[in-house]
């Protein structure tokens, strides 16, 4: 494991954790906590309400999880962007020579693809989606698959996923799902320990002050009232700073699920991963059938949507 299992271990990380050229601090980091589904689904919920999050262990079979991961590189492996000579389940990314156009045309085929579809609504997930929302769960269509190359500044900035779904029911569950292993050096997911309560501030600030906005603009998350692209912060030690909290992180595996509130603060580090892997996820929306539905998520994910 990249962090033992107490406070002191956090010194004991492999690497540094960065984003967006910044380097978060050891006395700013702490540690995801894991969650056994088999301790019932009442007493998740009360974890996912307490801490705005859960992070659900070995939900999904492994072995189906990394063979889905082998399906996807084998499909972007023509674009150039895997290095040649080794199983596509590794991910290992080549050096150079990526057709970029190429590869954003095959991702967009990727996530209209059937099996994209059934990776995302498989019924160990789906079964468990509807009794944690206590009815019938709805799947967004609109879902989102990531690629990160080590080595490259690219880093999901700070935000929460409301911002990005106004217009429809508060009462969302993100599915955020690594598709392979993710140590922390691959930059995966960090949450912003406590920030579910601090993101439900941040938007009664902003539906405060946008009654002067159009309609359209009230749901938008690229209006006046909003940091660039919706985004909080690119600066992830001064948020931490900020707010007197830490950034929580892990080594996730496949098979792993985190489930986090709409409200809740979390951002991507920077890929550092020594043996040169590919990071692959999806981050998908859950929500009930009978709530409000955001049609703007009722379209496929394309590049540029501006969702």
């Amino acid at each position: 494991m990249s962090i033992a299992a107490n406070a002191a271990g956090m010194r004991t990380m492999r690497a540094p954790l960065t984003a967006q050229d910044r380097t978060i601090p050891a006395e700013r980091l702490g540690l995801l906590q894991p969650t056994d589904p088999a301790i019932g689904i009442e007493a998740i919920r009360r974890r996912y309400e307490e801490d705005g999050y859960v992070w659900l262990k070995g939900l999904l079979p492994r072995a189906e999880v990394i063979d889905f991961r082998r399906w996807v590189f084998s499909h972007l492996a023509e674009t150039g962007l895997l290095a040649t000579g080794h199983d596509f389940a590794l991910g290992i990314a080549a050096a150079e020579g990526v057709d970029w156009s190429l590869a954003d045309r095959r991702l967009m085929s990727i996530v209209r693809a059937a099996a994209y579809e059934g990776f995302c609504a498989q019924p160990p997930l789906v079964r468990f989606m509807d009794a944690f929302l206590q009815g019938i769960s709805y799947l967004h269509k609109r879902k989102l698959m990531r690629y990160t190359r080590p080595g490259t500044a690219t880093a999901t900035p700070a935000h929460y996923d409301l911002v990005y779904l106004r217009g429809g029911t508060s009462r969302l569950v993100t599915a955020w799902i690594p598709i392979g292993d993710v140590p922390v050096e691959m930059g995966g997911l960090v949450y912003l320990e406590g920030s579910h309560a601090i993101g439900r501030g941040m938007e009664a600030e902003f539906r405060r002050r946008s009654g002067d906005l159009p309609p359209e603009d009230q749901i938008s998350a690229y209006n006046s009232h909003m940091a660039e692209g919706g985004w909080i912060s690119k600066d992830l030690p001064d948020m931490a700073e900020r707010f007197d909290t830490r950034w929580l992180a892990t080594d996730y595996e496949a098979g792993d699920v985190v489930l986090h509130s709409p409200y809740m603060i979390h951002a991507a580090t920077t890929n550092r991963d020594p043996a040169g892997c590919l990071r692959l996820s999806t981050d998908i929306r859950f929500q009930n059938v009978d709530d409000e539905i955001d049609a703007r998520w009722n379209n496929h994910w394309s590049l540029g949507d501006m969702l």
